[in-house]
């Protein structure tokens, strides 16, 4: 692998970690090999140029909650595995299963006629509830900011009677 390759591979780690926070998963979408992914992203983690560029997309994305960070999965995540599960010709063994990103399904069924019935989740939907908690984030900062600047202000009108 050339240099150039390892770099973007370690710079796509840092950006899919700062997003996921799943140190293997971030490795595999950033293209190592499954089995080496935690390894990698260990390196990838031990090098300070790496956690510097983290520290600096985590303080942009600026909200590391689990729930956001699966809402933005659900919104924004690649379809691509449940796209070739469904059209897969033999049934995949139970390794080459675990290899799949299938986050964003939510159903898999077989039908009748022997074909494979996959439902996604909605992304509209997870927008939408990213949506609710972005907005009700800052609501609660403004409350929080005017009742801080209220209570300093009461401080000095205290001070000043």
């Amino acid at each position: 692998m050339t240099e150039k390759n390892n770099d973007k591979r370690r710079y796509n780690f840092c950006c899919w970690y700062a997003v996921l926070g799943n140190p293997e998963e971030a490795a595999v979408k950033a293209g190592y090999p499954k089995e080496t992914a935690l390894t990698e992203a260990t390196r990838c983690l031990n090098d300070k140029n790496c956690r510097n560029l983290i520290k600096a997309l985590s303080q942009v994305i600026s909200d590391k909650s689990p729930a956001k960070a699966g809402l933005r999965r659900l919104a924004f995540g690649a379809c691509n595995d449940a796209i070739s599960l469904a059209f897969a010709d033999e049934i995949p063994t139970a390794e080459e299963i675990g290899k799949l990103d299938l986050f964003n399904i939510s159903e898999i069924k077989r039908v009748k006629g022997g074909g494979v019935e996959i439902k996604l989740f909605d992304r509209l939907k997870a927008l939408e509830k990213l949506y609710e908690l972005e907005t009700a984030q800052d609501s609660k900062s403004a409350a929080a900011g005017l009742i801080e600047a209220l209570t300093a202000s009461n401080g000095n009108n205290n001070e000043n009677n």
